[in-house]
């Protein structure tokens, strides 16, 4: 990595500093130990006289640039928070939303933190099982999607009522028009100060086993996200940020919509797929100075040969990097083509970022690393009696969870799983502490597969697969791919009377993309007499996963 500038503070001096009360006294300015997330994102910087300020430069399928600016996003947020109360939304209430990115989609998240109801956000390329699910368990009290989603809602074991972005049509002659509902009476109560302890946010992970679990944010965690802009990402007033993350998931809406609303500044959001073409041509046109992507998005550019020479032109004074390890090779790339220095980030859905190589810090830096933990956190790594381990010895990484002001997770929504342990938070990932102070990924404990930056679980794929009429057992790993990192592998074992084929392998990858999710269906399925499994019959997919990388080497 380009060695950082010894003018950035050091590392250590600024722990010793540290304060979370002072974070959290530049979010809010209302100072009376409550919080409300539509205050601090967007309500605060109106009364503080940045109104004129842009919270949203957005770029649609067709190429409009479309703006949005603080004060009309509180002024639109205003009304649609009075829609919402007219309805009997209320604090708590979970409000979903399933849109591209788009200023509808800022304005429906500014709008529920208004009223003091928890955000749930729905990836785009859900299909119908996974939106049913997350509905049920949420009890979620309306949707929000416009009309080239609004099938995904059809047939569901429970649907709430929809606002729908294009009104009514005649399959849904119930719902309700998002451009009324933009008409109606501006919220006339002042948002409610809530204790920070409260959820603003109901996430899902990825279901490493059984079915995603939820996490409900607190509002406190908004102290973490700041940081994280601040210190990892390095963000400014004057940057023009853009991060490529979908907002239907974490790393999205905590940082392309949320931290960069708490710092007060402009995000970006380009709604047309990524292509290695478009993200050149919206860079050089938005003039973009912090960029955040997956690994994938920087192997796709490397691939296509267009970014060689592209720090001739781009601006980009940061990049940052989550979702798995960077490479040499890429790290190398970006320096040189993109011109600028990319740093790498790790965290989790249910913590957030918390280790990281930060561009505002002046400390060690490591290619390949996860980086140092980010202020606000302890980390330590533990043995499998949660003994703290030394450096050199691979063990769970933990949050230690009483040194760790900055911690907000409180244990899943619905206690699915219990990840705490004698004061600590398992994140479930293998990772060795350096005797330099860094922290060296090396691998998971559990089945995760981690594709083109999305972290999938198992269980959802191997449910889906199982739909088809055809299959009798099936098994998902992760198989080793160049671009992705990893591709989502089936092993199926078909029923009697069923034969295999590459049209039946078409058939149930298809099958899935539609149930399931366009990022979670297996790209390569393989035909088997059986899985194998455990004397009590559970599937060793540790042995398929090694299986899987052996057939990928051989491939190459």
């Amino acid at each position: 990595m380009t060695a950082t500038p010894q003018s950035l503070p050091d590392y250590q001096h600024y722990l010793e500093n540290f304060s979370i009360d002072s974070v959290i006294a530049r979010l809010d300015d209302h100072q009376d130990g409550m919080l409300n997330a539509f205050e601090a994102c967007c309500g605060r910087h109106v009364r503080q006289g940045r109104g004129d300020v842009l919270v949203l430069v957005q770029e649609d399928a067709q190429g409009a640039v479309h703006t949005l600016t603080y004060a009309e996003l509180d002024e639109q947020s205003a009304k649609l928070a009075g829609w919402f109360h007219a309805q009997g939304l209320d604090k708590g209430d979970r409000i979903a939303c399933m849109l591209p990115r788009s200023s509808q989609l800022l304005i429906a998240v500014l709008a529920t933190w208004r009223i003091g109801a928890v955000y749930q956000p729905l990836f785009t390329a859900f299909g119908p099982d996974a939106v049913d699910y997350r509905l049920g368990r949420a009890d979620t009290k309306l949707v929000i999607t416009d009309h080239a989603n609004r099938y995904k809602f059809d047939g569901l074991n429970q649907c709430p009522p929809v606002l729908a972005v294009g009104g009514a049509t005649s399959e849904h002659a119930d719902d309700h028009d998002w451009q009324a509902a933009l008409t109606h009476t501006s919220m006339s109560v002042k948002p409610p100060r809530l204790s920070p302890e409260q959820p603003f946010l109901q996430m899902f992970t990825s279901g490493t086993v059984g079915k995603p679990k939820g996490v409900a944010v607190p509002l406190s965690g908004m102290t973490a996200f700041a940081i994280y802009m601040e210190l990892a990402i390095d963000l400014r007033d004057d940057d023009r940020f853009w991060n490529m993350a979908d907002p239907g998931w974490a790393y999205g809406l905590y940082y392309a919509i949320t931290g960069p609303l708490l710092l007060g500044v402009t995000t970006h959001f380009c709604e047309a797929g990524f292509s290695a073409e478009g993200a050149l041509a919206f860079m050089k046109r938005h003039h973009i100075t912090n960029f955040a992507a997956a690994p994938t998005a920087y192997r796709l550019m490397k691939a296509s040969g267009l970014f060689d020479d592209a720090h001739q032109t781009l601006e980009l004074r940061a990049a940052s990097s989550a979702g798995e390890p960077l490479n040499t090779e890429v790290v190398t790339w970006v320096e040189k083509s993109l011109g600028c220095p990319v740093m790498d980030h790790y965290g989790q859905t249910e913590t957030g970022m918390t280790c990281n190589n930060h561009h505002a810090l002046d400390h060690l830096k490591h290619v390949g690393a996860m980086g140092v933990p980010m202020p606000g956190y302890r980390l330590a790594i533990l043995d499998a009696e949660y003994h703290e381990l030394p450096a050199g010895e691979p063990g769970v990484l933990a949050v230690d969870i009483k040194h760790s002001p900055a911690h907000f997770f409180q244990g899943y929504t619905w206690q699915e799983k219990n990840p705490f342990v004698e004061g600590y938070y398992l994140t479930g990932d293998v990772v060795i502490l350096n005797e330099d102070g860094t922290f060296q990924f090396a691998g998971r404990d559990d089945d995760i597969i981690t594709t083109a930056g999305y972290r999938v679980g198992p269980t959802d794929v191997e449910n889906s697969v199982m739909t088809h009429p055809a299959v009798a057992e099936s098994a998902a790993v992760g198989q080793p791919d160049e671009i992705r990192g990893e591709v989502i592998k089936s092993y199926v074992v078909l029923r009697e009377g069923y034969e295999a084929s590459e049209a039946l392998a078409d058939e149930i990858k298809q099958r899935v993309r539609e149930r399931l999710s366009t990022h979670a269906f297996p790209r390569v399925i393989e035909f088997v007499d059986e899985l194998p499994k455990t004397p009590s019959g559970k599937i060793q997919r540790f042995k398929l996963r090694a299986q899987a990388a052996e057939e990928a080497k051989t491939a190459k």
